[in-house]
């Protein structure tokens, strides 16, 4: 096929993880009741709903879809799904990358081998882990192909964080970041983006020596922010905060999968990826996480600062083909006209505090949004 030309036929199927917080209905702190909820949604949900590591948060999963408006159902089926079950035991669900009320320094850790040799070997790293991510996975069969893809979206990761910024808020106070996950997130040995790898068996190599370094306790333990699955034949995107709604990562979703496209058609031709200098992609991180979408990121390139929205618009512009042979660019333009107008998460999350100066508030707004079809008082209590 001639460059720059994309057919349906090779828009990959795709599938998204969403992590959530449970927090108690009446003060909006997080509590350790995952299960309860994980429980009541199994019913409608299946294997499409588990517990996480610690107790205070939940995953739901979409099963493969070629159709982001499949994906989007799923999510919204989901978010829905958790909502109830979390209602019906005097409880909700916040999409929302870091807790806003309640105790979670230390988070109480669900119970097992594995877990306890985590604690063995990260220690007080497990006291920050109450942090809820959106993993987009992008099936890519060919290992050595997804690998070098890799290389290509090392570079865009800086903008995806910016995207869905959505943890202002650690230990009850502003951070003044507005993702602030992805910096807990940065401390671990096994984080943030992948080294450059030019073959799946250099990749499993470098795990191989992670693993006899004991920087994991296993393969599912690598926390970069772009990694080939331990359990599927996928491309795994996982930079980004859980944003507020199921509309915003369905976009995510759709976008990550364009690049992954773009990116394929760029190995194909013979292209490794641009080997960037890791100073610039960690300062375009750590500006990406400060000031979200609401001021300036990196060039990743030049180290160069531009407005965040026009390094979005311009990875939109990257994407274009392959949003256009799925069916998707309307939807990613959309998303970024929103941001736009009424800012990431982190922005809208500081505003629901605005009004009153109460962080009860910024719970009551993110519960409102996490499944806005499901009601969020009960009949009677004043909103």
């Amino acid at each position: 096929m001639p460059t720059g030309q994309h057919s349906e036929s090779l828009i990959p199927p795709l599938g998204v993880e969403e992590e959530f917080l449970v927090v108690d209905a009446d003060r909006g702190e997080v509590v350790p009741e995952a299960a309860t909820v994980v429980d009541g949604a199994r019913p409608t949900l299946g294997a499409r709903v588990g517990g996480e590591i610690t107790k205070l948060q939940l995953e739901t999963r979409t099963d493969p879809c070629q159709s982001v408006d499949d994906l989007a159902a799923q999510l919204v089926e989901g978010r829905a799904a958790v909502q109830t079950a979390a209602r019906s035991a005097g409880l909700r669900v916040i999409a929302s990358g870091s807790p806003v009320l309640g105790r979670a320094v230390p988070p109480p850790l669900t119970e097992g081998p594995r877990q306890d040799r985590g604690t063995a070997t990260f220690r007080g790293l497990h006291d920050e882990l109450a942090i809820c991510a959106v993993h987009v996975h992008v099936q890519q069969p060919d290992r050595d192909r997804a690998v070098l893809i890799g290389n290509h979206l090392r570079a865009h990761l800086p903008v995806l964080i910016a995207l869905t910024a959505n943890s202002p808020y650690w230990a009850e106070r502003d951070t003044g970041y507005a993702s602030w996950r992805s910096v807990t997130w940065g401390r671990w040995p096994v984080a943030g983006p992948p080294p450059y790898l030019t073959s799946a068996r250099q990749y499993d190599d470098h795990v191989d020596m992670l693993l006899d370094a004991g920087a994991l306790v296993d393969h599912g333990t690598i926390f970069w922010d772009l990694r080939l699955s331990a359990h599927h034949p996928t491309l795994e995107v996982r930079v980004a905060d859980v944003p507020v709604t199921a509309a915003e990562s369905a976009a995510l979703a759709a976008l990550v999968r364009a690049l992954v496209v773009v990116a394929g058609e760029a190995v194909d031709e013979g292209d490794e990826g641009p080997r960037l200098v890791p100073d610039l992609l960690r300062l375009a991180y750590w500006r990406a996480a400060r000031d979200g979408m609401g001021g300036h990121g990196v060039d990743v390139g030049t180290g160069r600062l531009l407005p965040a929205s026009a390094l979005a618009e311009r990875l939109v512009e990257r994407a274009r083909p392959a949003l256009d042979a799925a069916g998707d660019r309307e939807r990613v333009q959309g998303w970024l006209k929103w941001l736009a107008a009424d800012g990431d998460g982190a922005t809208r999350q500081r505003a629901a505090r605005t009004v009153r100066g109460r962080l009860s508030d910024v719970v009551d707004e993110l519960v409102s949004r996490t499944a806005p079809d499901v009601p969020t008082r009960e009949e009677g209590t004043p909103a």
